[in-house]
């Protein structure tokens, strides 16, 4: 049987290599590459990690599953490959095909990651069904894929499923995590021989369709990315080479994660499929709950974190309304900038362009390390010493903080169609603010209207053709059009500005990208959402949402618990706030770019009320159609 190749040997330190610049007649770097850390796999599949793993190292710990009691137990690589073997029995007992497609409708959870593999092994495609999904987006995705079976985790989840089977003629089996279906298909597969597992794994190869993810959608229907076993390769192994710290470094901890991002999301299914081809100990968080999510943080505590800004930025924000609620809000505040600075200069020493943290800074950092410092990284499990960022720049402010308070951020790009990153940030060469070179095997070009190219073998097949059952390419002379602007500066740094089609153009003619000023305001602890408008207006102007949190914690403080949602959107204390946030976002740029003016709504933009992707993206065209008259309200004289 073909098998992937094993990740390679893990070297004493990260190595390193210089992107290759291309230079435009205008002399700025238009085209960046980087060569690849890992072998080109050229046989086998996903399929044979689990079993790899379990010839290799039988008794290694690669997974944790929660108990009812609070406590996690080990899942060896030994006891998981057997579990994916009896699974995958059982859907070949059920009659499925190769390349026969299946749908997981199911928040994080370890049975997600085990119906996956177990679906690779039977020679299956996986789709992807956000667990959030409505009804029309459910019926689209089953529809689309042509999905033959389709695995939901709840009774509410397959009720959904259920009233659309009318519409859903290739939907043959619907199965309920629930109510034990995985058991049920282990059971149903007992007599099926190893050898015909085998056979199904040993018939795919890296050019096979390995999932269908659909794309968020911020406007029209989603798309489905077909994604091969070859192209998850291409990026987990040169993941895993580059970021030698986060998936290899020996140290008192084991290297492990908790997962909570949606494994529906790209990004949360290409680190779990990492964490498994490293051998690095995976556990599923399935609530974002902030009560619940430290709670599974504290339990479980991992080296390392995959996460979106947004959990990076209610950390901090939790931790300075603490320290608010305690009287020290300002000593809060001065351990922040110690922070910032200390990771400012650790970064300009490396870069060689700056000395590095001072005996004064590393005095002042080691004071505030056991009274702030410490206490974030305890929010966070107590053992975290890196975090992979990704979604939406975080920023340059927060990703110094982090840095100063001993969390190291890698930050990354990419989109669904580059299997998750294109871009991450290189070990001892942060740029903070960026979103930094190529990941190893991959190219990055700019058009010469801004827009980001990319090119490499993590980028997809091509779009779901649902007539033609297969995929239809989606590059153009082997480069991917992202949609995205950005800019590469003069060491290959790629900066992310915005997408092309939410530049505004005011009526004086002026572009700007919405991106930089939302990102910015969004950081601060009573912004929920923002987004910028004023397409063919005079000025620029923001609709701005209140994030539950802060601004429960800005009542208490006040004593303005009582005071009804829509008096305080008019606060003026609370306006005076806003407006403090909003000049300080003005400051990123130009006088004709900047926020004039900006309203507060009295509800927060969300998936359910449709003004959010299930990735957090904004739908402008469903906000600005809801919130047409409050917009007028910002023109008029």
């Amino acid at each position: 049987m073909s098998t992937p190749a094993a990740v390679p040997a893990a070297p004493a330190v990260p190595v390193l290599v210089e992107p290759t610049k291309v230079r435009g007649a205008d002399g700025t770097v238009r085209e960046v590459s980087v060569p690849p850390l890992a072998p080109e796999v050229r046989s086998g599949s996903l399929a044979e990690i689990p079993f790899d793993n379990a010839r290799q190292a039988p008794a290694e710990a690669v997974l944790s599953r929660k108990q009812t009691d609070g406590t996690w137990q080990d899942v060896t690589a030994a006891e998981f490959a057997e579990e994916v073997k009896a699974v995958a029995k059982g859907l070949i007992a059920e009659g499925l095909r190769s390349g026969d497609r299946i749908a997981i409708m199911a928040r994080t959870t370890y049975e997600w990651t085990l119906l996956d593999f177990a679906s690779w092994a039977a020679g299956l495609v996986t789709v992807p069904v956000y667990p959030t999904s409505s009804a029309f987006q459910t019926r689209w995705i089953l529809q689309d894929s042509g999905a033959v079976a389709c695995a939901v985790e709840t009774k509410e989840q397959g009720r959904l499923v259920s009233q659309e089977r009318q519409q859903l003629g290739d939907l043959a089996h619907l199965w309920q995590f629930d109510t034990g279906a995985l058991g049920r298909l282990k059971t149903l597969g007992k007599d099926i021989p190893d050898a015909v597992v085998a056979a199904r794994r040993a018939a795919l190869e890296p050019g096979s369709p390995a999932t269908l993810i659909y794309t968020s959608g911020t406007t029209g229907r989603p798309k489905g990315c077909a994604l091969t076993h070859g192209n998850f390769f291409a990026e987990v192994d040169n993941a895993i080479e580059l970021l030698h710290p986060v998936f290899k470094s020996v140290s008192t901890y084991p290297a492990s994660t908790l997962l909570f991002l949606p494994l529906s999301h790209v990004f949360g299914r290409m680190v779990a499929i990492g964490c498994m081809r490293a051998r690095v100990r995976l556990g599923h968080a399935p609530s974002i709950r902030t009560e619940d999510l430290l709670e599974d943080l504290a339990g479980f505590k991992p080296s390392f974190l995959l996460a979106i800004p947004y959990v990076l930025e209610k950390v901090y924000n939790t931790g300075r309304a603490t320290a608010e609620k305690m009287g020290r809000a300002s000593s809060f505040d001065r351990a922040a900038r110690i922070a910032q600075r200390y990771g400012e200069a650790v970064e300009a020493a490396e870069h060689g362009t700056g000395p590095g943290p001072g005996l004064k800074l590393r005095a002042a950092r080691a004071l505030y390390d056991p009274l702030v410092y410490r206490r974030i990284r305890a929010a966070l499990g107590g053992r975290v010493r890196y975090a992979i960022c990704g979604g939406s720049p975080l920023g340059h402010r927060l990703a110094a903080f982090y840095a100063g308070a001993g969390i190291q951020i890698f930050e990354g790009y990419g989109l669904t169609e580059t299997t998750a990153a294109a871009t991450v940030t290189p070990p001892l060469k942060p740029r903070l603010g960026t979103v930094g070179w190529p990941l190893p095997g991959t190219a990055v070009r700019i058009a010469d209207d801004g827009e980001v190219l990319l090119g490499g073998g993590q980028v997809f097949q091509g779009y779901w053709d649902t007539e033609r059952g297969e995929a239809v390419p989606g590059t153009e002379g082997g480069w991917f059009p992202t949609g995205d602007l950005g800019a590469l500066d003069e060491d290959g740094y790629l900066t992310i500005t915005g997408r092309k089609k939410d530049i505004i153009i005011t009526s004086g003619g002026k572009n700007v990208t919405p991106a930089p000023l939302e990102d910015w305001l969004r950081a601060h602890p009573l912004v929920g959402q923002c987004m910028v408008v004023g397409d063919n207006r005079p000025f620029i102007a923001a609709l701005i949402t209140l994030e539950p949190d802060g601004l429960a914690h800005w009542r208490r403080m006040r004593k303005k618990e009582d005071v009804p949602m829509g008096e305080l959107v008019h606060d003026e204390e609370l306006r005076g706030t806003l407006q403090r946030a909003v000049d300080e976002a003005n400051r990123l740029v130009s006088r004709a770019e900047s926020i004039r003016k900006f309203t507060v709504l009295p509800q927060d933009f969300t998936e359910e009320s449709g003004h959010l992707t299930p990735s957090l993206k904004l739908k402008r065209d469903a906000i600005t159609r809801d919130f047409d008259t409050e917009i007028e309200e910002l023109y008029r004289k």
